[in-house]
């Protein structure tokens, strides 16, 4: 049985938690289970982008709640999450002391600006760039800023689903 044949199968009370651990929005978890079954992998993830892009603002604001401060040690999270986590920040880690407390700056003028956490895709990015993107998004007005955090929270579950889907292949 493939990976999405399970997920397609199993109850939702099983898989819950796991999408949970994955992006913290109930909102977002329960209409992936709701639309079920997915044909592939590839309609799994238009379906998740889709929801992610139309969540409300509350929902957003749970999902950060599984995220880390750019720059920061996940705090709070199971082991798997804090470990995630670290992998796509590993731009942060890299960088030296001067840029690390531009970032916890920078954070601190974006939640007083927005009252969220700064969410961006940091997979992959230098420290630069992340700290470059928050200072750009810190001239956006509230509401385009968050379509930008719905832009970047659609990634990140994006690859994360990507990651499960794909690493987990033959354990079942």
């Amino acid at each position: 049985m493939s990976e999405l044949d399970h997920f397609n199968g199993a109850p939702a009370r099983d898989l819950r938690p796991q999408l949970l651990a994955l992006t913290a929005s109930p909102g977002w978890a329960d209409e992936v289970l709701a639309r079920r079954p997915f044909t592939d992998v590839d309609a799994l993830l238009k379906a998740s982008d889709e929801i992610v892009l139309g969540l409300e603002a509350p929902e957003v604001d749970a999902a950060l709640a599984g995220h880390p401060r750019i720059g920061e040690r996940a705090s709070g999270l199971d082991e798997e999450s804090a470990a995630r986590s670290a992998r796509e920040q590993a731009g942060m880690s890299s960088a030296d002391t001067s840029v690390q407390a531009e970032m916890a700056s920078a954070n601190r003028d974006y939640e007083r600006r927005f009252g969220r956490i700064y969410l961006v895709a940091a997979a992959g990015r230098s420290a630069d760039d992340l700290l470059a993107f928050l200072h750009a998004r810190l001239g956006n007005d509230p509401d385009t800023e968050l379509d930008v955090v719905r832009g970047e929270l659609a990634k990140i579950t994006r690859l994360r689903l990507t990651d499960r889907f794909t690493t987990s292949q033959g354990d079942r």
